[in-house]
């Protein structure tokens, strides 16, 4: 695939197409690469001193922004489900904010 098909997918808002196409996701693709590359450890959790099964593989400067890196080994990590969860804040929507306490200044 090449940048401008990228680029035409980013302008349809339909970046799936690029991560279904064989550069990315094929056998010889980029993300088994650094799948490889990684051990299939999760590299955010290795910062941290924890070991965890890598399944993702995230774009460190994302490729909406930077479609010219989509398919470059070096921008790309190894990450677990949770940590790429966190990456995109695709978590806060499922966390509730607690309601502060009702407090009713009248005594019986």
């Amino acid at each position: 695939m090449n940048l401008q098909r990228i680029k035409e997918l980013i302008a349809q808002d339909n970046l799936v197409k690029f991560y279904q196409c064989k550069e990315w996701y094929g056998k010889n693709g980029i993300r088994n690469q650094a799948l490889e590359r990684d051990n299939y450890e999760c590299q955010e959790c290795k910062r941290q001193g924890k070991v965890s099964p890598a399944q993702n593989v995230h774009h460190i400067k994302e490729v909406k922004t930077h479609p010219e890196l989509a398919l470059v080994l070096s921008n790309v990590e190894s990450v677990c489900i949770n940590c790429h969860n966190k990456e995109h804040k695709r978590l806060e929507k499922y966390i509730r904010k607690k309601k502060p306490k009702f407090v009713n200044e009248e005594r019986w």
